[in-house]
């Protein structure tokens, strides 16, 4: 769960729960007003009807009778030895009230939720040494709690609720914005400057790693320089030494010297694709076009390199560093496992796979991730003279550009396969 859910869910539950715990302390706190006005209405409409019906002449008593029932709602009957009573509900503000009204009228006056089948507040009362029933209707017990009440509780919470939402989104969203741009420093590209506003410690968050990109950037460009300073001072006696070597040296010689050269101008080329990174602009291109182009190189000075395309769409990606990276996978396949050597190309999912495969001794499990390291190299198995070991530390960092990855596994039947990614 992302971190503006996470909050947008427990600042929700927060105003939730409040507002459940505010409605409860209202209905405990207000529970004892409304039993005092629910008791004095009850014991008021009780003295009055029992006054009417003593003072009344007997031969309207029906009419009256008749004329309360209609306009307050209240039902009379005498008590009977076969009546049926149910008890009140277990209810609190029940209770207080019929306390109350018992204070008010004595220790004998009872209480019931239903007479005979019929439901309401029931309440007895004396006349003389005659009982009889009193019933007031539920509705006067009842809390006002009608649809505008809902439909203003309803629009308080999505206020409250939408509050939590901005709230949330204030926080999550520079921490969002600082994911990406990691991101985007992690895989080599350009660093986009954080916006250095908002709460104080998120603007020293922003702060603190526009900062630290920026060295960053700087340390990688002096590196660049300096690597690519060390390579041109290098390349320039080496010419000089080829250029002696070719006038006077004799023919046994001229052969190890040349080889000499070589080695070192291969360390010097790798030490430049090292300093290059990954800064190529990224654009269409045809991937099975581009490696069938690699390995018609390799046929043409004689090295057994073949190449079977799988069905892999046009997509973005570097050009030229993409080339160098299977180059690279090729050259270290043919220099320490030899030939044949096969190159295949497969989707898996939204990635596009090229697997470099050969028939050599492989490289031991506890040393795979050791030898994407910069300036490493295996003493056995697929170590040899040569190499600068930053090849398969460029074809990595061209991996991460292209927000893939580099894997090196071991082969079915023997040898190795070096799996490359890179995402559509």
């Amino acid at each position: 769960m992302t971190l503006f859910w996470r909050s947008l869910l427990l600042i929700a539950l927060l105003i939730v729960t409040a507002v459940l715990g505010s409605f409860q302390i209202y209905r405990v706190y207000e529970r004892e007003p409304r039993s005092r006005e629910l008791a004095q209405q009850t014991v008021s409409t009780i003295n009055l009807t029992r006054a009417a019906l003593v003072n009344a002449d007997p031969f309207l008593r029906r009419e009256l009778l008749i004329d309360l029932n209609e306009s307050e709602g209240l039902r009379l009957f005498p008590a009977t030895a076969s009546e049926k009573l149910e008890p009140l509900p277990d209810d609190p503000l029940l209770e207080k009230v019929a306390e109350r009204v018992r204070e008010a009228l004595g220790e004998k006056t009872r209480f019931a939720s239903e007479r005979d089948g019929e439901e309401g507040f029931w309440v007895s009362f004396l006349i003389d040494e005659d009982e009889f029933w009193a019933m007031l209707p539920w509705e006067r017990f009842e809390p006002a709690f009608g649809l505008q009440w809902l439909g203003w509780g309803a629009a308080l919470l999505a206020i409250a609720l939408a509050g939590a939402f901005l709230i949330a989104s204030m926080i999550a969203r520079p921490l969002a914005a600082l994911t990406r741009a990691s991101g985007r420093l992690g895989r080599g590209q350009a660093h986009e400057p954080l916006a250095e506003k908002g709460p104080r410690e998120l603007r020293g968050v922003a702060t603190a790693f526009n900062r630290m990109a920026s060295d960053l950037e700087r340390i990688e460009r002096e590196r660049a320089m300096v690597l690519a300073g060390i390579s041109h001072d290098l390349r320039t006696p080496l010419s000089r030494l080829r250029l002696a070597m070719e006038m006077d040296a004799q023919a046994s010689d001229r052969e190890a010297m040349a080889s000499d050269i070589d080695e070192i101008d291969a360390v010097i080329g790798q030490f430049l694709d090292f300093a290059r990174g990954a800064d190529e602009a990224k654009e269409e291109n045809e991937l099975n076009e581009l490696l069938d182009e690699l390995a018609g190189h390799y046929r043409r000075i004689h090295r057994q390199v073949s190449f079977r395309p799988g069905r892999v769409p046009p997509f973005r990606f570097a050009r030229m560093a993409v080339r160098r990276a299977v180059a690279n996978l090729i050259d270290n396949a043919l220099r320490y496992a030899g030939e044949p050597v096969e190159v295949e190309t497969a989707m898996q999912g939204d990635r596009v796979s090229i697997e470099v495969c050969d028939r050599g001794p492989g490289i031991p499990a506890d040393e795979i991730e050791r030898v994407k390291r910069p300036f490493t190299r295996l003493e056995h198995a697929r170590s040899g003279a040569g190499g600068a070991g930053l090849g398969l530390a460029i074809v990595e960092r061209i991996a991460r550009s292209h927000r893939g990855g580099l894997e090196l596994a071991p082969r079915e039947g023997g040898g190795l396969v070096s799996r490359l990614t890179l995402l559509r």
